[in-house]
């Protein structure tokens, strides 16, 4: 159990945290993982949109495992709006290798921050999940509500429960504290200073990684897990960017609807269309320039058989996805490469 520290105040009333975000110049915005993929691309949106205040501690300087210092944090800082994008994240080998940590430190993140940003009179929080919160064998495409309707995929299921325990924290602060704190759930997500590792990256980098060394050392092929059958659907974390600063920027109202109505405390966003991982895997040959053959691995596991989410919510208010996929990767791509160029092999 979490004691309120008395530096904070607390039960403060809705009227006081309501904020009008017609503009966000102005206001004091903390990004919890700023250096990750997702995070480092909102430094970048949100210094684009103009915002300065920005409020920013690395791992070194604040742990977010480490509840004093994460409550010492806001009690000082106080900002206003929050994007709780820090995670600890992989793909199918890192979640089958270190599931007890995929569970432990992304629960004590949440209810670190969370709590935190509660106690501190936060005004809005937008909650980052992921679209594995979803049951396995999910009617396509994947509608918000669907959460909670069957088992999850085995693979990845540690990382699952505690992103949906994060969407019902928030959900149950606004119940009880008349918070404003909103869960959005991305599909699976591409886009520089993503992570490159063949050992605990997602398929698409890890794909860009092995494609690009094939390329490079003139390999004859390519092996890439499972059978290449299994559907995904992939967003530019740009995109996502834009969606994130679209919804932190809604009228109160509108806002407020989506975070507290019990039937719509998730929204997801995505891209909108899927593709099979053998045509990933093609795309990803062409962009590489890769002159062998691809080979998959049957025996290796394929993971969910497809993840499309339907985006009909958050495409009613007007957001919009800009990148298609080919062209994502290939931007991806020519920043791979330069940062290849300029730090060596990663």
């Amino acid at each position: 159990m979490i004691i309120a520290s008395s530096t904070f105040q607390v039960g403060i009333n809705i009227k006081e945290r309501t904020l009008h975000m017609n503009s966000m110049t102005n206001t004091k915005i903390y990004i919890a993982g700023h250096r990750g993929m997702v995070g480092s691309a909102l430094v970048r949106g949100l210094q684009k949109a103009g915002c300065e205040n920005l409020t920013l501690r690395t791992r070194q300087e604040m742990d977010l495992l480490d509840r004093s210092q994460v409550m010492n944090f806001f009690s000082k800082e106080k900002p206003k709006l929050v994007f709780l994008a820090a995670a600890k994240v992989g793909g199918i080998l890192a979640n089958n290798t270190f599931p007890a940590e995929f569970i432990r430190e992304n629960l004590v993140i949440q209810e670190n921050i969370i709590h935190s940003a509660y106690l501190s009179g936060v005004k809005r929080l937008l909650f980052l999940g992921s679209s594995c919160i979803y049951p396995r064998e999910c009617p396509q495409p994947i509608r918000e509500e669907y959460l909670l309707t069957g088992p999850l995929e085995p693979t990845n299921e540690p990382y699952a429960v505690a992103k949906i325990a994060g969407i019902i924290t928030c959900h149950s602060y606004n119940r009880q504290y008349n918070t404003s704190f909103l869960s959005v759930m991305p599909t699976n997500l591409y886009g520089p200073n993503d992570n490159f590792d063949l050992k605990t990256s997602h398929v698409l980098p890890a794909l860009i990684r092995k494609f690009h060394d094939a390329a490079q050392s003139g390999a004859k092929s390519v092996t890439v897990w499972g059978t290449g059958k299994p559907k995904r659907e992939f967003l530019h974390v740009d995109d996502l960017v834009n969606g994130l600063l679209f919804l932190a920027q809604l009228p109160d109202e509108t806002f407020n609807r989506f975070a507290c109505d019990p039937e719509k405390k998730v929204i997801n966003i995505g891209s909108g269309t899927d593709n099979t991982i053998r045509e990933l895997a093609e795309i990803i040959k062409e962009i590489t320039e890769f002159r062998g053959s691809i080979l998959f691995d049957v025996s290796k596991p394929d993971g969910t058989p497809r993840k499309l989410l339907d985006i009909t919510r958050l495409t009613e208010l007007g957001w919009r996805p800009k990148y298609d996929l080919k062209s994502g990767i290939r931007q991806v791509y020519q920043w791979f490469l330069k940062k290849q160029i300029t730090v060596g092999p990663c």
